[in-house]
């Protein structure tokens, strides 16, 4: 199983808490979402996961055959163990990507879905053909390096940025790589209509890989989704703006799927 944790500090006169889990996006970890805690651990019980590949989980070996049914499964088994059958879902980047693939094929599991930065036709993600040459030529250090400016604006405190470029560059090559690869080969654009969870789509509007339209088409292609733009964001967006995205995600939840 994928490495999972935890955070159930709901009050127990409150009534058994509905689940939130959390799947980041390639070169990071379930670290990732720490700073969305404190906005949602009063009402929610919180699973974070280490995708497979990354963080504590195991690292698959080079031509390992990813797949989005393999991520999906990884989820639901990470939601079980946790004792969630049904759950509310919050993804980033590729993570984002799952939750709708697992909204379309798993619909009795997801209680809603929630995206940042996050796209529907792999196709159309800029830039990341890049990377493989780059890496090959200039190792793991120096492409997250280069991504840092991508990821997120230079106002962005530098701790913030310091802490993300080193788990960016302790990541497996492979694991990106390939994952890179299966995301850019993934369209989802036929069965998108098909999504009956609430839908809540965060987005920056300066996405390096994600551009703005993107955003606008998936909301189009989801029947009653809800888009937020923060301006000036680049793609690390649940990262640089976690409060405001956990704030916003909380405020969705109330509000579409009141508490019973």
């Amino acid at each position: 199983m994928v490495h999972h944790e935890v955070t159930d500090i709901t009050a127990p006169w409150r009534g058994e808490p509905e689940t939130i889990v959390f799947h980041h996006g390639v070169g990071i970890t379930g670290e990732l979402w720490l700073e969305w805690l404190p906005v949602l651990s009063d009402r929610y019980r919180l699973v974070r996961l280490d995708m497979r590949g990354f963080g504590r989980s195991p690292v698959p070996p080079p031509g390992f055959a990813w797949s989005m049914d393999l991520l999906a499964e990884d989820v639901l088994t990470v939601a079980r163990a946790a004792g969630a059958t049904r759950f509310h879902y919050v993804g980033e980047s590729l993570g984002g990507t799952l939750g709708l693939y697992l909204a379309i094929h798993h619909p009795g599991a997801i209680a809603s879905v929630t995206t940042c930065s996050t796209a529907h036709r792999g196709g159309s993600i800029q830039r990341v053909h890049e990377w493989r040459a780059f890496i090959a030529r200039h190792g793991m250090a120096a492409w997250s390096r280069m991504m840092m400016d991508m990821r997120m604006a230079p106002d962005v405190p530098a701790p913030m940025r310091e802490w993300f470029d080193r788990e960016q560059a302790k990541c497996s090559a492979d694991a990106i790589l390939d994952l890179a690869d299966m995301l850019v080969a993934t369209d989802l654009s036929a069965t998108l209509g098909g999504i009956r969870a609430p839908v809540l789509l965060l987005h920056p509007d300066a996405s390096p890989f994600i551009p703005l339209d993107m955003a606008l088409d998936l909301h189009a292609c989801i029947p009653r989704s809800e888009l937020r733009i923060f301006p000036g964001a680049r793609h690390a967006l649940a990262h640089t703006h976690a409060r405001e995205c956990a704030s916003a995600t909380r405020e969705f939840l109330a509000r579409r799927l009141p508490a019973r």
